[in-house]
């Protein structure tokens, strides 16, 4: 039998899912074999529901990947106008990306309990993550703990652009004295860059926040910076003031 020309093989590749084998398009594999068993760019091809010029769905779905490097944690990062900056991404396929991520990352703070007890950074930063790990710009945000550090509220204080966020020592100590049942507080925020260690202005204010939780009787236990996929702990790693 002869081989296919460059020009059929291309053509095979181009054809519309429709006409794919029953068992190679996305919706039927997933009716039949899970979606576990379903690549990234067949889930992604889902969600678009339609390719463009020239491009199938799955397709598309790959050069998106490709363009973040096959990382969900990044694509996760993505606003709907930013998915619309891909070629073939309109507004009505941007927004159903975004949505699903966005369900994605609700999931993950609907498992875990309303009010944990924190017992170590790295529970802090499970309870954290979600909040913040996939923000394009820095928030802060406090763990508000009682006497058996179980968790009271979740606080978010400030919002800032990419690079910093403004914070207000006194606008934090009102809202903390607010719950009487408060007795220690973990400081939490994010750097979009990835970068999770520290800066000398992340330094300086948390050695302030110390001090001015130390004259209302409280204490600072740590202060989590929540990265692409790590954290920096200051009371692990060093940082937290003497």
């Amino acid at each position: 039998m002869d081989k296919p020309t460059v020009a059929q093989e291309r053509s095979y590749r181009h054809r519309p899912i429709t006409e794919w084998a029953v068992g190679e398009r996305p919706r039927e594999k997933f009716l039949e074999k899970g979606g576990a068993q379903l690549t990234d760019a067949e889930l992604i091809a889902i969600l678009l529901s339609s390719g463009c010029s020239g491009k199938t769905a799955v397709e598309l779905a790959r050069e998106i990947l490709k363009k973040v490097e096959n990382n969900l944690q990044v694509l996760g990062e993505l606003s709907h106008r930013e998915l619309k900056g891909f070629a073939g991404v309109g507004q009505a396929k941007a927004i159903r990306i975004a949505a699903a991520l966005e369900l994605g990352r609700r999931r993950q703070l609907a498992a875990l309990p309303a009010r944990p007890i924190i017992r170590s950074s790295a529970e802090a930063y499970r309870l954290a993550a979600p909040l913040l790990m996939d923000l394009p710009h820095e928030e802060f945000w406090v763990l508000l703990l009682n006497r058996a550090n179980r968790v009271l509220a979740k606080l978010q204080l400030s919002e800032g652009g990419l690079a910093s966020t403004a914070v207000d020592p006194k606008k934090i100590f009102r809202r903390v004295l607010e719950y009487e049942r408060a007795c220690a507080l973990i400081l939490v925020h994010n750097h979009p860059s990835g970068n999770k260690l520290p800066s000398q202005a992340d330094i300086q204010l948390t050695e302030k926040l110390c001090q001015g939780a130390r004259i209302l009787d409280l204490q600072v236990l740590d202060h989590i910076i929540v990265a692409a996929t790590d954290y920096c702990s200051f009371a692990d790693d060093g940082f937290m003031p003497s």
